[in-house]
């Protein structure tokens, strides 16, 4: 087993950053991996994403240590694929834990006890540089950052990999960046190619090339409660993200 750990994260919201974690997730799974997708955003669209509801225990009470981890963890649709689900109890987690000694370290000790059975954990982190971010971090080995096709996505790049540097000198010196999925992206807009063309210019780090297009399947999916792996595997977003599994796979094993 590999057991690494893998924090999705972008502090701008709609950037496609769920989606990859919920079907990257997906798609190592399929692929043979043992995957754990921990949602650690209060919104809980990762949760929703794979049609889990009516769920008594949630991340929350995973950070809370008000509940035993293995009683958290839920099956989905895939055998070797489990989720920690998350819940709005969450959003009060910042609050209750800012007092807390060594407060950023407590979602990595939660995922001390599971590391050792998962090939990959994901963690689907909020869409903010708040504690729980910095939680998702500390516990992460690796970063991946999904960038949306337009200009102001690349605005807040710069400060995300600020936060991701402070993490590395003061709380993690071994958090890499496994690199960055270009999202949304419209190969008929000038702008996307543009977007493109300056991530490659100017992101220091690694830019997978499977490029996650805008695809109306991908946006319907969690609506009815499912990865494009279950909705559409033969949509042109199901097929970007099968790929980018297997690049991730290969980069990690290089």
């Amino acid at each position: 087993m590999i057991n690494m750990i893998i924090a999705v994260v972008n502090q701008k919201g709609g950037v496609g950053k769920t989606t990859t974690a919920v079907n990257l997730s997906a798609y190592l799974a399929a692929l043979g991996k043992f995957v754990l997708l921990v949602d650690l955003d209060p919104q809980a669209n990762a949760t929703s994403g794979f049609g889990i509801e009516n769920y008594e225990k949630s991340t929350y009470e995973a950070l809370m240590n008000k509940a035993d981890i293995k009683d958290i963890v839920l099956d989905s649709f895939i055998p070797t694929h489990k989720i920690m689900p998350s819940s709005p109890d969450l959003a009060g987690a910042t609050v209750e834990l800012v007092n807390e000694d060594n407060r950023e370290f407590v979602l990595s000790n939660v995922l001390l006890e599971l590391k050792n059975s998962f090939d990959y954990i994901i963690i689907d982190c909020p869409p903010s540089l708040d504690l729980l971010t910095l939680n998702g971090l500390v516990a992460a080995d690796q970063v991946l950052i999904p960038v949306q096709a337009e200009y102001y996505a690349l605005e807040g790049l710069g400060s995300l990999l600020n936060t991701i540097n402070l993490v590395q000198e003061n709380l993690k010196p071994e958090l890499g960046i496994l690199g960055s999925v270009i999202t949304m992206y419209d190969k008929r807009n000038s702008l996307s190619r543009e977007v493109m063309n300056e991530m490659y210019k100017n992101f220091p780090f690694k830019i997978f090339r499977s490029v996650i297009p805008r695809n109306v399947r991908l946006t319907e999916a969690p609506s009815y409660g499912q990865a494009i792996l279950q909705y559409d595997p033969r949509s042109k977003g199901a097929r970007a993200y099968e790929r980018l599994a297997k690049e991730v796979l290969d980069h990690i094993n290089i």
